[in-house]
């Protein structure tokens, strides 16, 4: 599943300094959030990246870029570093959310056995499958998407309820996103930190990560 993965050739032609940590996780124990990922959720707020961050910045300009308008759906990590507190869903998810305001970055979690085929970030061509609550992606809009569809509308703005992480998910995928002028060792670091808390909800956890771009 890993290496097969793949950011097509438009987007990186939109925005050059794109990359992606892919990270998989096998034989997670999730479940709800607990007073350990509840810390985890308060660490992070105390010390979440602000809105002005030039790290948020970057994406905002990466959704202009491709027609869409980022104060009205906002980049996964604009959106959450404005609703602090954080939300409680479920340890994994709890876990990726703090990664991701702590290090100003998106990251998007995906239930890995409800994936049809490879994972691949595109600009949409208009007539790609769409739940109905994701509406229909515009032409050139940035998508991840697999065989049966879209799977995240606007790069990182929503996610399908197809892939989402419940507490039943045991093998997920992660998908950390940079743009400058996050680095690349401060992605790396954003992915170390998000191996660590899986591995403190489930020990004998397996991880494999991919740089792309």
């Amino acid at each position: 599943m890993i290496d097969d993965i793949w950011v097509d050739d438009a987007v990186t032609a939109l925005r050059p300094d794109f990359a992606v940590l892919v990270v998989c996780a096998y034989g997670l124990r999730n479940g709800p959030s607990d007073d350990r990922s509840r810390q985890w959720l308060a660490d992070a707020a105390a010390g979440a990246v602000p809105p002005d961050d030039e790290r948020i910045e970057a994406w905002r300009s990466a959704y202009r870029a491709f027609g869409a308008k980022p104060q009205r759906t906002r980049p996964s990590v604009d959106a959450l570093v404005r609703r602090l507190p954080l939300p409680e869903i479920n340890l994994v998810v709890d876990a990726y959310n703090a990664v991701s305001v702590r290090h100003g970055l998106p990251i998007g979690g995906e239930d890995l056995r409800r994936y049809r085929g490879t994972a691949r970030l595109v600009r949409a061509a208009g007539d790609e499958p769409s739940e109905e609550a994701l509406g229909e992606p515009a032409i050139g809009e940035v998508v991840w998407r697999d065989d049966e569809g879209v799977t995240c509308r606007r790069w990182n703005w929503r996610q399908c309820v197809r892939t989402r992480i419940t507490e039943e998910t045991a093998d997920a995928l992660f998908l950390l996103e940079r743009l400058e002028p996050l680095s690349i060792p401060a992605l790396h670091a954003a992915g170390e930190d998000l191996a660590g808390m899986l591995s403190a909800i489930a020990p004998d956890i397996r991880i494999e990560s991919r740089l792309l771009g």
